[in-house]
């Protein structure tokens, strides 16, 4: 356990609380590592019938990850670090998507970026009424990753398309619909759930306090969604959020003419990939090939420097919007062959 990972047994349950509230829970490489462990440890247990993820505070379960270190490294042209934090929290993500037992995770206020890849790939998914759920990567030059481009592939129609490349915001019932949750549970009976749940060890706790989940805009305007985001490529996709009129396809146009065109490139052939039938794993493989080489060969180092340290808001993109290639895609999410993610024992120490 770390200060910033309150890991302990109460019950029947395992518990993970993110403790970093003033950062909004963001995950460090030392709180994915402490979380694995717990994992490792509570799955030969049979005192623990169930785990129990949560969010220190009240605006977020997790906001992201902490990329602070992987900035200041990157930019001094140490890409290992960056590399070694990456594989060990995927090899963390497929161990909480694959887990024997129930992987219970309560998501309220913001969960986006690593925040998925450790709330969203759980057995049962919790949201409230104040769930605010997003991959908006792409504004900072990565890919929907920990896991989240598997999620994507999943949602229906060619919604994941939409979330992936504008990195919209979902609520509720919107989660729910696409994929990323499971169950509604108004915030106020959280507290009596989580009781319930670490006394039992039962799951069948959740449905019996379960309520039907807000409307979900997405799923009104599922049709819609799957007309203009049915190119394919990014520049047919362009093209008719620029040929259209509606409210949704200004919204969509301007985050995808503010976002990274390499990163949504990516992300369209990642998400081709996985469909149908993709695995954790091969999600976790694939979008690693990309995050190996974004900060060599790609844009993460500009789009956090344009996001998070100078926060002028303005990146400078290696590729204009209708000037990418194929040969751009396919080169980034090339086999890496030896430097391949691998799912055995994490050898790397912070």
């Amino acid at each position: 356990m770390t200060d910033d990972t309150l890991i302990r047994r109460e019950g029947r349950a395992g518990r993970i609380t993110l403790s970093r509230p003033g950062a909004l829970n963001a995950l460090t490489w030392e709180m994915c590592r402490a979380i694995d462990a717990a994992l490792r440890d509570w799955a030969a247990d049979d005192a623990v019938a169930l785990v129990l993820i949560d969010g220190a505070g009240e605006r977020a379960f997790c906001a992201g990850g902490d990329i602070a270190e992987m900035y200041r490294t990157g930019t001094e042209g140490d890409y290992d670090y960056g590399r070694r934090f990456w594989a060990d929290e995927y090899r963390m993500n497929a161990r909480l998507a694959e887990f024997a037992k129930p992987v219970v995770s309560f998501l309220h206020g913001f969960t986006m970026g690593g925040g998925v890849g450790v709330g969203c790939h759980g057995s049962h998914r919790i949201v409230d009424e104040n769930a605010k759920i997003a991959m908006p990567e792409c504004g900072i030059g990565l890919v929907p990753d920990v896991g989240g481009s598997l999620l994507l592939s999943r949602a229906p129609g060619r919604l994941g398309e939409h979330l992936g490349l504008t990195g919209a915001r979902m609520r509720a019932g919107d989660a729910i619909h696409a994929g990323f949750a499971d169950r509604f549970v108004p915030g106020d009976g959280w507290q009596a759930l989580k009781a319930e749940l670490c006394l039992t060890g039962d799951v069948s706790a959740i449905e019996a306090v379960a309520e039907a989940p807000p409307e979900s805009g997405l799923a009104a305007r599922q049709a819609e969604i799957d007309a203009l985001f049915a190119g394919g490529t990014l520049d047919a996709i362009v093209a008719a959020l620029r040929a259209a009129e509606s409210e949704l396809a200004r919204d969509a146009l301007e985050a995808v003419e503010r976002n990274a065109p390499l990163s949504m490139g990516c992300t369209l052939e990642m998400l081709r990939r996985l469909r149908p039938g993709g695995t954790i794993r091969d999600a976790l493989a694939q979008e690693y090939r990309f995050t190996y080489r974004s900060m060599a060969h790609g844009d993460f180092l500009e789009g956090i420097r344009a996001a998070i340290i100078d926060k002028d808001k303005t990146p400078r993109w290696r590729h204009a919007l209708g000037g990418l290639a194929q040969e751009d895609v396919a080169r980034m999410l090339a086999p890496l062959e030896e430097a391949a993610l691998d799912f055995g024992e994490e050898e790397a120490q912070p």
